[in-house]
């Protein structure tokens, strides 16, 4: 029954998230074309999966347990359906936490296009953050592979420096950070080329 229920509630938000369109969160421009979308690494969502699978092992585990030192307790009229109902709310609780991280790894997204990065940061089920910045904006972007994890899995983190008020733009545990700070780079510098080339076009001849 508990896992009935579990699947009556999550399976419909699990499908409009994984069916919700990109365009919900941006508003593309006429000229704007999508390059990539970056999730945080997979391995960063293993120790939340070990945490889950460590959870759902306790109930069985202490069943067994108390099979053999309260027989009479475990096996009562009583007993055995009040042990099932605990059991059903922990597990459900288990698969709460499990699905909560699982939608924050989920919706953070990376998005970069030829114009601009957008990096939408979810937080929890019901929050999120979107932050964009301007790719002419960009000054300098630093690639960021700190520990032994980080090292075996390619993944780290990217430091972007920008112009005007905006400051440093700050991206985490993303796949391949070294191969991507060249891309953006060259984005960055195409776009400036073509902003510069409209910021001339509009100036009247004297």
């Amino acid at each position: 029954f508990g896992t009935a229920v579990g699947l009556a509630v999550f399976f419909p938000i699990i499908n409009l998230i994984f069916n919700m369109d990109i365009h919900t969160f941006i508003h593309q421009k006429s000229y704007e074309k999508i390059e990539f979308q970056i999730r945080r690494h997979f391995i960063t969502l293993a120790p939340a999966c070990f945490i889950f699978f460590l959870l759902l092992a306790i109930p069985p585990s202490m069943y067994v347990f108390g099979l053999k030192v309260f027989p009479n307790i475990m096996l009562s009229p009583l007993g055995n359906p009040l042990i099932v109902l605990v059991a059903s709310v922990f597990c459900l609780s288990a698969a709460l936490f499990f699905y909560t991280y699982f939608i924050t790894f989920h919706l953070d997204l990376l998005i970069i296009t030829n114009d601009r990065l957008l990096h939408i940061q979810q937080k929890g089920l019901f929050a999120r953050t979107v932050s964009e910045l301007d790719l002419y904006k960009i000054q300098d972007i630093t690639s960021e592979v700190k520990g032994f994890f980080p090292s075996v899995f390619n993944y780290g983190n990217l430091l972007i420096q920008t112009a005007g008020s905006e400051g440093e733009f700050h991206v985490s545990n993303i796949p391949h950070p070294d191969k991507l700070r060249p891309i953006i780079m060259d984005l960055a510098e195409k776009d400036r080329k073509f902003h510069g080339l409209h910021v001339h076009a509009t100036v009247p001849a004297i």
